[in-house]
């Protein structure tokens, strides 16, 4: 089973709220949430994955040194096997605005649990809610 090695962040606002983004109708796993990120390429670091998945998908900026390592999700799916680490990042520059046809929504983090998500992402949840 090929191993998928995709890149998340919990962008936290000074509120304290998380931001998710729903996944697209045409999409896997469509209208389900999640973290924004995306797969790393070959020779990308995770980190440089998110700070130019933030700036495609979201039209912000941030930097490496904002993004703090939080935990991890390790999930095997029908067709691969997904290790995905999640950062916690605080700061960046602008304002995200949905640039792929996804909804966006600021969640506090005991509603979490009230956002359908993809099985990989739902175990991340404790974890992140420690840290908020």
């Amino acid at each position: 089973m090929k191993t998928v090695l995709v890149a998340a962040v919990a962008l936290i606002d000074r509120d304290g709220r998380v931001l998710l983004a729903q996944r697209p109708p045409g999409k896997a796993m469509a209208g389900l949430w999640e973290f924004p990120g995306g797969k790393v390429e070959p020779g990308e670091t995770p980190e440089a994955a998110l700070i130019r998945e933030l700036h495609e998908e979201l039209g912000i900026e941030t930097w490496s040194s904002c993004l703090a390592p939080l935990t991890f999700a390790s999930h095997s799916y029908d067709s691969f096997h997904l290790l995905m680490p999640l950062f916690a990042c605080r700061r960046w520059g602008g304002i995200p605005m949905p640039r792929e046809g996804q909804t966006l929504a600021w969640v506090r983090g005991e509603h979490l649990c009230d956002y359908p998500m993809p099985q990989a992402d739902i175990p991340l949840i404790p974890a992140l809610r420690e840290w908020i």
